[in-house]
């Protein structure tokens, strides 16, 4: 084999997009966007395209900026995978909340401030 066929074969795309979604283990739903002209009225228009991505260590997180590179099909739809995190998304980690603490974080008639007690209320 020549060693300009297996340059050319390491010839691949890389793109950066950030991770939208995380679809399951090892998967994640990465959206690259991008601007185009309509083709008429000449506005420039935001378009994206969404592509799944291999992620074999799991280090990443929704919303942050990830260096993805086009690979074989590793599954029905997955055919890149993640190369590195170029900027990680801060304070995203989701957390599980009860009724009761967003009664509490929420005014409502008898909570608001300043509100004047009823009667009724009071006795």
């Amino acid at each position: 084999m020549s060693s300009t066929h297996s340059d050319s074969r390491n010839n691949r795309k890389v793109i950066v997009g950030f991770v939208t979604s995380r679809s399951g283990d090892k998967s994640v739903k990465v959206t690259i966007p991008y601007k185009t002209p309509h083709p008429l009225y000449h506005k420039v228009i935001n378009r994206k395209t969404v592509v799944h991505a291999h992620d074999e260590k799991n280090a990443t997180k929704v919303g942050d900026k990830v260096e993805i590179m086009e690979t074989r099909p590793l599954s029905r739809l997955k055919r890149w995978r993640i190369l590195s995190i170029v900027h990680s998304a801060v304070g995203t980690t989701a957390e599980a909340i009860t009724e009761a603490d967003v009664a509490a974080t929420v005014p409502t008639k008898t909570t608001r401030a300043g509100a004047e007690s009823t009667p009724a209320a009071t006795s």
